[in-house]
């Protein structure tokens, strides 16, 4: 397998790029062409991914190994070929589509050409904690320590209204609106309860 090619970005066009080395001109699919746009005439160094079947051998091209690996991840999943890979990469990132498929973001992963909700179930159902990327592990991590603090406001809110002499009932009332607050200062929270309690 050619693992990447070093060379000179020669030309561009709607689907690839030629990369010239050592007198060989290499046309490599890739995701986006227009993101080398401002490398031509420029030694690269891209990565490449040979797909071979019955009538093709296509050279695939990506700007990092991390791209690559995705690429070659999302055409495991059913019913999707090189092509809509393709799309993917072309309008997302590595991480956000990663962070996506972990979250079950069925909304952002039909937002690709192409992709149903039948096809983005289907890229969760065989993505989802196979990728090897560190990604989503931070993204989580942000967002339960985020979550942890917001759940610590509402509580010391809650408190504060009780002190304050509203009852139970009162509170449970209007919880479910505070907690769209998601603010990680419980006085946020006693100014919107304040405010509902009032009306």
């Amino acid at each position: 397998m050619i693992a990447y090619i070093n060379g000179d970005v020669a030309e561009i066009t709607e689907q690839s790029i030629i990369l010239e080395t050592n007198g060989v001109g290499y046309e490599l699919v890739c995701p986006n062409p227009y993101r080398f746009q401002v490398k031509v005439g420029d030694k690269q160094k891209i990565y490449t991914y040979h797909y071979v079947r019955e009538d093709a051998q296509i050279l695939y091209g990506f700007q990092d190994q991390d791209e690559r690996a995705l690429f070659q991840q999302i055409l495991n999943v059913s019913g999707i070929g090189p092509k809509g890979a393709l799309a993917v990469l072309a309008t997302t990132s590595v991480r956000d589509f990663v962070v996506a498929i972990e979250q079950e973001d069925e909304k952002f992963l039909t937002s690709f050409p192409g992709v149903g909700k039948k096809t983005a179930r289907q890229m969760i159902l065989d993505l989802k904690g196979k990728l090897p990327f560190d990604y989503q592990a931070e993204e989580m991590l942000q967002q339960t320590e985020t979550t942890q603090q917001s759940n610590q406001a509402l509580n010391e809110a809650m408190e504060a209204l009780k002190a304050l002499g509203y009852s139970e009932s009162e509170i449970k009332k209007i919880k479910p609106v505070l907690i769209k607050e998601h603010s990680d200062a419980a006085d946020t929270y006693i100014r919107k309860a304040l405010a509902l309690l009032s009306l």
